[in-house]
């Protein structure tokens, strides 16, 4: 399993930067101490779902009675909806529907839901650690997945640490900006799940 890949692909799909204009929106009315603690069950939450997710991926698909190969196809699918709407610098409903976003404003806890999930890790993000880790062949593999979720999550403290600072100095045009990027690297990677994913179904695409 090729771990750089991995965390390039899961980076995409979190994008802790994209996430910093509704990690501002849900957090406005908090104070600092309280901004603060989102953060940090935030980072932890992302992290808990990389880790869990990379733990039983196997037993996951296998429970359902889900093919790799299947389950690669439609992640790769979700994957290329999300860049699709990444390349047009939106957040798109595979994350959270627009209705769900303004509940959220509603809400005093918004550390768990909806920042951690699903705003930073979303259907996209879990299902891409499923796939990885129930093609990994080693245990090492698998720990591999955990320290690459370990960063990301440390990676989202700092973004959203330093959400404030980014949002004045890049401005949203900058964000948008490196989330389209994030899109296009995405999309080449989700092209390349439904291309594994088929070549497993239909062995004469070969």
């Amino acid at each position: 399993m090729d771990l750089f890949k991995s965390f390039i692909s899961l980076l995409a799909l979190i994008n802790p930067v994209g996430a910093i204009p509704f990690f501002l929106s849900l957090t406005q009315q908090q104070s600092s101490i309280e901004k603060r603690n989102t953060i940090r069950v935030a980072s932890i939450s992302v992290f808990c779902v990389i880790a869990v997710t990379a733990l039983l991926g196997q037993q996951i698909i296998e429970f359902f009675g889900i093919s790799v190969a299947s389950f690669e196809v439609g992640g790769g699918i979700i994957m290329l909806l999300m860049a699709l709407n990444m390349l047009n610098a939106q957040v798109g409903n595979a994350r959270s529907t627009p209705e769900e976003r303004m509940e959220a404003e509603e809400k005093n806890n918004v550390a768990v839901v909806p920042l951690a999930i699903p705003l930073l890790t979303g259907p996209g993000s879990i299902s891409t650690v499923i796939v990885y880790s129930a093609n990994s062949h080693h245990w090492y593999d698998r720990l591999g997945l955990i320290v690459i979720g370990a960063v990301i999550a440390a990676l989202c403290f700092g973004a959203l640490n330093l959400a404030e600072p980014i949002a004045r100095w890049v401005g949203r045009t900058g964000i948008n900006i490196g989330t389209r990027l994030m899109g296009l690297m995405l999309a080449a990677l989700a092209v390349e799940f439904i291309v594994d994913g088929l070549k497993a179904l239909l062995p004469n695409l070969k």
